[in-house]
């Protein structure tokens, strides 16, 4: 909870720079503030509060909000180097530290009405930073379409919600599982009509099929730093939410919807990956990518047993630093192609072998490939869903993980193709990002056993 507190603070700061002039040390200042936040989060390891039944501080809190603080950490690494719009950047890095003070709620909630205000407090800062390049009609449409498409899952999560507390008189999660389990063989069916409501709008925060035509769209619109915002601190909310909200208030009906999950996890996984591997823009194939994903964690809910914390844990964190390292480079190579084509990579190992090495380590954890950390975090989530005799639908995500091969390997053959390309230059900031991140990459691929235990 102090994790939380940290960020509001930060965001207050960021809002107040511009009033008292103190804006050219504001960056230096976030990033103490998120050392900070990191560190009191570490602090409360082992702790139980339960806050007056709507905030709850437990392990699952605290790991999920570590991978949240760290990711934000080092996306704000990103933005040093990539941040265009100076005249504006301390409303940005407002908003940006609200969005993560959202997502901590996210993670955090012990009521339904918290898990809300979380969703809101990350989705219109979202709706916001993603229209940000006015003058751009990729960016204003990705705004307006993340906004109409929010709306409609903010509905349906409301509504859902409304149909839960109608059923069961309460919006305590806690309170809600011991309804289910004293009341299972007499639960109305409005009951049932609003959990399948909560399911259908939480699909849309974790762009799973078929819920996710906003994802490429928006994110391909968006600003390349927003993008990369979205598809790791905003994605890593939204799953923990959605986990803690299906192990503790739904696991009593699970053989209600664990077929519709199910279908949708391999519907998610397949599409995704094989969209994927039609595209020749990078940022869209970062994108339908970030869908298949979805598909793969979404087996972690499914496994609902003590292996599915920790491996969701794990995944997400792998997921995350690979992504920013991939969305780093590829900032850098926008930056100085004027495109996110898959062919603006072209010779770029022969000019820039860090780069290169980078985006290999980066391709080859997305795709599973090993000693990377991608390749254990999709061994966990598997077993998770072996042990609960989700064989088939594991055969499937093995399936998918063999499609992403190809397009993750197209890029990584693209880079050793001629040698046209010009000298790319990386920041100070940006180059520290892409260490930090391949080092993870390869340490959490080496010794993955530490951070997979922490939430069984």
């Amino acid at each position: 909870m102090n994790a939380l507190i940290s960020l509001s603070v930060l965001g207050i700061v960021a809002m107040l720079s511009e009033i008292f002039n103190f804006k050219k040390f504001l960056y230096s200042l976030i990033l103490l503030g998120l050392v900070a936040a990191i560190g009191v989060n570490v602090m409360e390891w082992g702790q139980f509060q339960l806050w007056y039944g709507m905030m709850i501080v437990d392990e699952f809190t605290l790991a999920f909000s570590g991978v949240i603080l760290l990711t934000g950490f080092l996306w704000f690494l990103l933005v040093a180097d990539n941040h265009q719009d100076k005249a504006h950047i301390s409303d940005h890095f407002a908003i940006s530290l609200f969005a993560m003070a959202g997502a901590i709620v996210m993670v955090s909630y012990n009521n339904l009405s918290m898990l809300f205000l979380g969703i809101e407090i990350v989705s219109i800062s979202m709706y916001i930073m993603a229209s940000t390049q006015k003058n751009d009609l990729g960016s204003n449409e990705a705004g307006f379409k993340y906004f109409l498409m929010g709306a409609f899952a903010t509905g349906f999560i409301l509504f859902g919600t409304a149909l839960l507390y109608g059923a069961t008189a309460t919006f305590d999660i806690q309170k809600i599982g011991v309804f289910v389990t004293e009341h299972n063989s007499e639960l109305p069916a409005i009951f049932y009509a609003g959990l399948i409501l909560i399911m259908v709008g939480m699909a849309f925060k974790i762009s799973a099929v078929p819920f996710h035509w906003w994802a490429p769209d928006v994110y391909t619109g968006s600003p390349t730093l927003i993008t990369a915002f979205m598809a790791t601190i905003v994605k890593t909310a939204a799953f923990a939410a959605f986990l803690r909200l299906f192990i503790t208030c739904f696991s009593g009906v699970e053989l209600f919807w664990n077929q519709t999950i199910m279908i949708m996890a391999g519907a998610t996984i397949l599409l995704g990956n094989i969209t994927a591997l039609l595209q020749n823009d990078f940022k869209r194939i970062l994108a339908f990518s970030s869908v298949a994903h979805a598909g793969y964690m979404l087996l972690a809910v499914l496994a609902m047993n003590n292996q599915s914390g920790g491996s969701l844990l794990f995944y997400l964190l792998a997921y995350s630093i690979s992504s920013l390292s991939a969305f780093a480079v590829l900032l850098a190579v926008a930056n100085l192609k004027g495109n996110t084509n898959v062919q603006s990579f072209k010779g770029l190992a022969k000019k820039n072998p860090f780069l290169a090495f980078v985006v290999i380590v980066a391709m080859l954890s997305l795709a599973g490939i090993p000693p990377t950390a991608g390749f254990f975090a999709k061994y966990y989530i598997f077993t998770a869903a072996i042990a609960n005799n989700y064989v088939g639908l594991t055969l499937v995500a093995i399936t998918g993980s063999i499609v992403s091969i190809f397009y993750y390997f197209r890029i990584v053959i693209v880079m050793f193709e001629g040698d046209e390309s010009t000298e790319v230059t990386v920041g100070s900031n940006t180059k520290a990002l892409l260490v930090i991140c391949s080092v993870l990459v390869i340490l959490l691929g080496l010794m993955p056993d530490f951070l997979i235990g922490l939430l069984k």
